[in-house]
C-alpha cells in the first residue's frame, strides 16, 4: 500500500507533463539559436509573423482521389500547418523556451482511404527551420494497413541519416546516409514560407517517403525539372522525374500566406492522385480534445 501515493504522484507528473507539452506547442517568434556560418538567414515577413505566431494552427481538409495498385480511390487529407520550437540535437519539440531551440514550421500530411477490404493511413511530418534556409530538420513518415506497418526517419545532421522499418522482407530494418540536396517533403513548408526560394530548373532531388514506400524503391536523389507558374490568384510548382516517370504539381494562392488549394501526383502508370480542398480552419486543436470539440470535424467535413 506504501506505493499507492508514489504511483498516484508519478500520474499526476505525467498528466501536467503532458499539459504542459500541448501548451507550449506554439514557440517565441524571436527564437533564436548560434550562429551557423553555414546557412543563410532568414528574415521573416510581418505578415508571415501575424499570421503563424498567434497561437493557432492552419488546417485544411481535402477531397482525395489516391492511386494504389492500378486504381483510383476515394478518401480524405488533412493538412495541419504549425510553428513550433524544436530541439537542435534530439531533434524533437522543445517543451520550454531556450535560446537553444530551433524555431521551425511544421507540416503533419495525413491521408486515409481504403483498397477493397481493408484501410491505408499514411502520415508523413515536416520540420522546416523558419530562421534559416537549411534543409527540414527531420522528416518522419509511417503507413500502417492491414498487412502491417513501415515507418521511416530523417535527420538533417553532417548529412542526412535515414532509418526505416517495414514487414516487407527487402526493407525490414535499414540505416543508410545520404548527401544533403533538395527534398520534395520541403517543399510543402517553403510554399508557406516564401516560394521564391523554391528551386527550379534541373537538379537532384529526394522524392517523397511516400512515394519510395508505395513503389518499394530504395530511397536516393533522383534527376528532377522543376517550374513554377505564377498566377493572379493560383500559382502552381510542378516537379517532374523523367527517370521515374512521376510528376507533382502543388497548387497554392499567389499571396500570403500561401494557402495550398490542391495537388495532383501522375503516377508511373499514368493515373492521378489529386486533393481538392474542402475547408480551411485555424484553431488551437491540442487543446480541443473532449467531446464538445467534434463539431469542427463536421465543419471540416471530416465525419
Amino acid at each position: 500500500m506504501k506505493l499507492l501515493p508514489i504511483i498516484l504522484s508519478f500520474l499526476v507528473l505525467s498528466m501536467a507533463s503532458c499539459t504542459n507539452s500541448e501548451g507550449s506547442l506554439i514557440p517565441n517568434s524571436d527564437s533564436t539559436t548560434k550562429k551557423d556560418n553555414t546557412a543563410k538567414k532568414r528574415q521573416l515577413s510581418e505578415e508571415f509573423k501575424d499570421y503563424w505566431y498567434n497561437g493557432t494552427a492552419e488546417i485544411t481538409s481535402y477531397q482525395l482521389t489516391q492511386e494504389r495498385y492500378g486504381e483510383l480511390r476515394q478518401g480524405s487529407a488533412v493538412n495541419i500547418f504549425v510553428t513550433e520550437d524544436f530541439l537542435p540535437k534530439t531533434q524533437v519539440k522543445a517543451d520550454s523556451p531556450s535560446e537553444e531551440n530551433i524555431p521551425v514550421l511544421k507540416l503533419n500530411q495525413t491521408k486515409k482511404y481504403v483498397t477493397g477490404i481493408y484501410p491505408y493511413s499514411v502520415m508523413t511530418s515536416i520540420f522546416t527551420p523558419t530562421n534559416n534556409k537549411k534543409h527540414a530538420i527531420k522528416v518522419s513518415h509511417s503507413m500502417q494497413e492491414w498487412c502491417g506497418h513501415v515507418y521511416v526517419q530523417l535527420n538533417n545532421r553532417n548529412d542526412f541519416e535515414i532509418t526505416q522499418h517495414s514487414y516487407f522482407e527487402g526493407e525490414a530494418d535499414a540505416q543508410l546516409e545520404l548527401q544533403k540536396t533538395w527534398l520534395e517533403s520541403d517543399i510543402w513548408n517553403l510554399i508557406r514560407i516564401d516560394p521564391q526560394e523554391l528551386p527550379t530548373d534541373d537538379f537532384k532531388m529526394v522524392p517523397s517517403f511516400e512515394f519510395f514506400r508505395m513503389s518499394h524503391l530504395p530511397i536516393a536523389a533522383h534527376d528532377v525539372e522543376a517550374s513554377i507558374t505564377v498566377g493572379d490568384s493560383i500559382s502552381r510548382y510542378e516537379m517532374s522525374y523523367p527517370t521515374l516517370k512521376r510528376k507533382l504539381k502543388i497548387y497554392f494562392s499567389s499571396r500570403s500566406p500561401y494557402t495550398i488549394e490542391r495537388w495532383e501526383e501522375t503516377h508511373p502508370n499514368g493515373l492521378v492522385t489529386s486533393a481538392e480542398k474542402l475547408k480551411r480552419i485555424k484553431t488551437a486543436y491540442w487543446a480541443q480534445n473532449n467531446t464538445t470539440f467534434e463539431r469542427l470535424r463536421d465543419s471540416l467535413e471530416l465525419n
